[in-house]
């Protein structure tokens, strides 16, 4: 799908307030409400806007500590990495999970109130993963950039 420098800007402003009204939106965008109102039903519909959130403050509901887990396999097979990816998506802790190019087969982000709940999600889940040879963790001292607004221009 093509988008145009309209679209484009309803991404980028919706993206930084996604509960805007579409009368607020469309005079953003310099559209009128409908035509505001059906380019984002078009942009829904195609999948380019895949859903709203929330986005809530970790600190503020205790668990502000972010741990990244760097994971290499045992080996490659198909069934392994699919048994993997399986059983990490249902880890209600990890928030992201990537299949990686370079030293570590898989990098998770994994959210815990402090050191004690992160062993304890490492006892409780992550050793338990299948085919997890070895496992290293970096607790993140400072976040200095985070943000969900991808470049659409």
């Amino acid at each position: 799908m093509e988008i145009d420098q309209i679209d484009q800007r309803i991404l980028e402003v919706l993206q930084q307030n996604g509960r805007m009204s579409n009368a607020e939106l469309s005079e953003n965008v310099n559209l009128s409400p409908s035509a505001c109102h059906r380019r984002v039903q078009r942009l829904e519909d195609e999948g380019l806007i895949r859903g709203y959130v929330a986005l809530v403050d970790t600190r503020k509901i205790g668990r502000p500590t972010t741990v990244f887990v760097e994971i290499t396999l045992s080996g490659q097979a198909d069934e392994l990495l699919e048994a993997f990816e399986r059983a990490v998506s249902r880890v209600p802790d990890v928030l992201e999970c990537h299949l990686m190019a370079g030293s570590a087969d898989y990098l998770l982000k994994v959210v815990a109130a402090d050191t004690d709940d992160f062993a304890r999600i490492h006892r409780r889940y992550l050793a338990t993963l299948p085919g997890v040879q070895t496992m290293q963790s970096s607790f993140a001292l400072r976040t200095v950039r985070q943000t969900t607004a991808i470049p659409v221009r």
